[in-house]
């Protein structure tokens, strides 16, 4: 394949990087051998197929790094890709995004995706779960492991973000846009194979799919590359399980969020007295979001007991508490909280999402948490809900029994829930058996969406 670009972006290019570098053109030419005039020529634009080596030696002048060296050879009419990538593919010119926030109360997660990334077997992982719990952050802070300890290569791509085409990567400058360009061109069942392949060759690199919500199974040409590529490893981050062969899936459920305190009601005030709960990773999280928002509010008992019965109003999901932490420049705490137990859909997007059409991520939480009740298949949505008028703690075998169906249809059920994250594990057991609860932010759609089925409470299992 070949990248096209106009001579004016290598003059932009070549222009920037000796500014970069702190030296005139007059220097450059000493350092380079390359005389005034053709380096004057190439920034003005006036040249339009330089030789490579003269491009080396002005690199080789300024001291650039790979990947701007790979960016100037790009920004070249007709130069050939392939070429230019396979000689810069490397660490440097396939970092992984550099997170914004700390990452908080996943180091149990962090540790096992990190430990199957290192095993030479498995190179085909899934990180599964509802919109907003963070997948994301997590693969972030795994791809810069891998990234940071053993120098792989981690190219990644935002699913969710618009290609330059279709077909591939045309028009771009930027080697990290052409990979990632071939990259989600693949995913997609496009070409790029062959150009991505001749990229990484054996080298050990990390592919990670950010936000691959395409479809049950993976393409052709993305199986395909795994299999010419015997060093690659490829993570996806997903609201639906991929059935694929071989494909390792991780459940990412919300993060554990304190126990009720003793006398609280869902409508009642926190009880006096009761034992704080800040270390309690949705709780610490909150209160880093409530400190953003309102850094006037002193953190005391009585604020830190409301921001742990929000938290556990918006069952520790990190987008939905971000987003209601925005609502308290018209709520106060009590509000708030009183809000998140009775209507948590109301705050779970960020107050200027109505002006925004949805919120930096594209539509807004409310929105994805409707669409992950309306994509269940029949069974399963009767299912939850008849499970989301349980109290919480509920076991497999005390589901069937309440419902008078088979205790193997309601764990396959229960499985195929929990794998999207609409029903999560609680700690502890109860006679020896694991209990579970369906998510505050669900169960109003989850009764929703049962009630539209014919008969409403029909358990058809798939």
């Amino acid at each position: 394949m070949t990248e096209q670009a106009s001579p004016d972006g290598l003059a932009e290019q070549l222009r920037a990087a000796r500014q970069w570098a702190g030296i005139t053109q007059e220097q450059l030419a000493g350092l380079s051998t390359v005389s005034v005039r053709a380096i004057r020529d190439l920034e003005q634009g006036r040249v339009r197929h330089p030789r490579r080596e003269t491009l080396r030696l002005l690199a080789g002048a300024m001291r650039l790094s790979d990947a701007r060296r790979a960016a100037l050879e790009l920004a070249v009419e007709g130069a050939e890709a392939g070429t230019v990538m396979r000689e810069a593919y490397g660490a440097e010119l396939a970092p992984p995004p550099q997170p914004l926030r700390r990452l908080v109360g996943r180091a149990e997660e962090l540790r096992v995706l990190t430990g199957l990334l290192a095993t030479e077997h498995e190179r085909l992982l899934s990180v599964v779960g509802l919109a907003g719990v963070g997948k994301t952050r997590l693969a972030q802070e795994a791809a810069l492991l891998l990234h940071g300890r053993d120098r792989t290569p981690v190219v990644w791509v935002d699913m969710n973000e618009t290609a330059p085409s279709a077909a591939g990567p045309t028009g771009t400058r930027s080697p990290r846009s052409a990979l990632t360009g071939w990259a989600r061109s693949v995913a997609l069942g496009g070409r790029g194979l062959d150009e991505l392949a001749s990229v990484i060759r054996g080298r050990a690199t990390l592919l990670v799919l950010d936000g691959h919500d395409t479809g049950p199974h993976l393409t052709p040409p993305l199986l395909e590359l795994l299999h010419v590529c015997e060093r690659l490893k490829v993570l996806i981050t997903t609201r639906e399980p991929h059935r694929t062969p071989g494909n390792r899936m991780l459940p990412l459920g919300p993060l554990p969020v304190p126990d009720p305190e003793p006398g609280e009601s869902p409508s009642g005030p926190e009880t006096p007295g009761a034992s704080l709960t800040a270390g309690q990773p949705a709780v610490e999280l909150m209160l880093s979001y409530v400190g953003h928002m309102r850094p006037d509010l002193m953190p005391g008992d009585s604020l830190v007991r409301t921001v742990a019965g929000i938290s556990r109003a918006l069952d520790g999901v990190p987008r939905a508490m971000e987003a209601a932490a925005s609502w308290l420049l018209l709520r106060s705490p009590a509000e708030l909280l009183r809000i998140a137990r009775t209507a948590p859909l109301d705050v779970v997007d960020d107050v200027t999402a109505a002006d925004t059409g949805g919120d930096a991520g594209g539509e807004g939480l409310a929105a994805l948490l409707a669409a992950a009740v309306g994509r269940l298949d029949d069974g399963p949505a009767a299912l939850l809900g008849d499970l989301s008028l349980l109290p919480d703690g509920w076991s497999a075998d005390q589901a069937a029994a309440g419902l008078s169906a088979t205790p193997a249809a309601v764990v396959r059920d229960v499985h195929a829930l929990m794998l999207r994250g609409l029903v999560r594990r609680l700690p502890g057991e109860e006679d020896g058996a694991p209990r579970f609860g369906v998510l505050n932010l669900v169960r109003q759609l989850a009764a929703e969406r049962a009630a539209s089925l014919v008969p409403a409470t029909a358990l058809v299992t798939t």
